[in-house]
């Protein structure tokens, strides 16, 4: 039958998370080289911020790793695993800003990492005044902590992360259609991972290859979808 629509198998995407496989542009540079540069921090505690699939979790990864440390949600903290948490020379709490454990939890984890000399890093999408923090002496102490900020992505670089996200789907892509996308969306790391996945996902459906035609097609439906 022709026109047919196959069933895409809705198969995870396993990011990888290796030092080799992280993308450095002008955007993430300051971050990734301050994080490099532990044990010799001004102060125990850094916050990474940066939106969406900016590469925080990629960049928090590669920091943990190198410090033989340990990575947890901040969801999934609770006051029982913390003297156990620090004894760790490095602790990475993600998404501090969403889904927080109540922030007691937080503090005490603090207190306890400056007690025994661990290097916190928390990660966020907003900045520290955005939390909507109701523990003043949690915000105290989080205000003393250093920031690094992750920005937009530049030309390079954004395409560069098109590429990375059609390799880490297995998908062999040709230039043109990377420059194709590259002057179309929007510039912000979200946007190449969502027309990536939308790509796949058509790409698999129609039995065929992603191509500009196919591209084009999407960015269209996804714009005007944004307009309705």
């Amino acid at each position: 039958m022709t026109g047919a629509r196959q069933l895409p198998l809705d198969l995870p995407v396993t990011p990888r998370y290796g030092e080799e496989d992280f993308l450095i542009g002008s955007c993430n540079d300051a971050a990734y080289r301050f994080l490099d540069a532990w044990p010799d921090w001004p102060e125990r505690f850094t916050l990474l911020t940066g939106p969406a699939g900016s590469g925080k979790s990629h960049m928090a990864a590669i920091f943990a790793a190198h410090g033989k440390g340990v990575v947890r949600d901040a969801a999934t903290l609770e006051l029982a695993l913390l003297p156990r948490l620090v004894e760790s020379p490095v602790i990475v709490v993600e998404d501090a800003d969403r889904h927080r454990s109540p922030e007691d939890v937080l503090f005490h984890l603090m207190n306890l990492a400056r007690e025994s000399g661990t290097a916190l890093l928390f990660t966020a999408r907003a900045p520290l005044s955005a939390w909507g923090l109701g523990l003043a002496d949690l915000h105290s102490r989080l205000r003393l902590a250093t920031t690094i900020a992750i920005a937009p992505p530049d030309d390079a670089l954004l395409r560069a992360v098109l590429v990375k996200l059609f390799a880490d789907r297995q998908i062999i892509i040709d230039t043109q259609l990377i420059e194709y996308l590259a002057t179309r969306i929007e510039r912000s790391f979200a946007a190449c991972r969502d027309i990536v996945a939308a790509l796949d996902s058509e790409a698999l459906a129609r039995g065929r290859r992603p191509n500009r035609v196919l591209a084009a097609e999407l960015l269209s439906r996804m714009e005007t979808s944004t307009q309705d």
